[in-house]
């Protein structure tokens, strides 16, 4: 894995720059640049830290543009640039194959291979284990972001975004951790934190043993290169 450019947006927001292609994930806000590679823009589900009705308008730098919608998520008048997948659908948009899982909130996380290289972004994928939550509402949570996970058991991934929430105070890492430990991604970078980037650090200091690179995001506009 190699020549891999990743720019941190802001809240899930990423864009990936592999040597053919610009991936664009979850964008809320943040400064972006649209070049001039194969570019493809995906939006895990409608709520409006994921999905900014913006980003239908980057078509007028780059016409070539396509979007990969969760299937929840009404983007106004429709042409051929657009996709909008369920959970558990496979499709491949020139040489890159996408395929969706589920989710444990709204609509739907991506995996994506292209130039050789496996990514995925979970969305709002997570063990969601609020502090207020019912006996039963734990179990059901715990079964079904399990089950979602498992899918991934013989999937290498390369590059793995996914959520490290503060708001879920003590059980913030309960997610991510999971993850790690089952799926092993060579490469794991926490979102969906907004700007407490003091939970990252935390994060990255409980998983250091882990089987997995972990990237620190420390600011927005934060660029990596692998």
């Amino acid at each position: 894995m190699k020549n891999i450019k990743i720019r941190y947006l802001f809240n899930s927001g990423f864009s990936i720059e592999t040597p053919n292609h610009q991936l664009v994930f979850d964008y809320w806000k943040g400064p972006l640049k649209i070049g001039d590679k194969s570019i493809l823009v995906f939006s895990s589900h409608g709520h409006p830290d994921h999905f900014n009705p913006e980003i239908l308008k980057w078509r007028n730098a780059n016409p070539y543009i396509k979007y990969i919608f969760s299937d929840d998520i009404s983007a106004g008048s429709l042409d051929d640039s657009i996709y909008f997948m369920p959970p558990n659908k496979e499709i491949e948009i020139g040489d890159v194959k996408i395929k969706t899982l589920g989710s444990t909130d709204l609509g739907v996380s991506f995996l994506v291979s292209a130039d050789g290289i496996s990514i995925f972004h979970a969305g709002d994928l997570n063990w969601w284990y609020w502090w207020d939550d019912t006996p039963e509402e734990i179990r059901t949570m715990e079964q079904t972001f399990k089950n979602e996970i498992h899918k991934l058991r013989d999937v290498k991934i390369d590059v793995a975004f996914f959520p490290v929430d503060p708001r879920l105070k003590h059980n913030y890492s309960l997610g991510g951790e999971y993850f790690i430990k089952e799926i092993k991604p060579e490469i794991f970078i926490p979102m969906h934190f907004g700007e407490d980037y003091r939970a990252i650090k935390a994060f990255a200091d409980k998983v250091k043993e882990y089987p997995a690179k972990l990237i620190e995001i420390t600011a927005k506009g934060q660029e990596i290169y692998i």
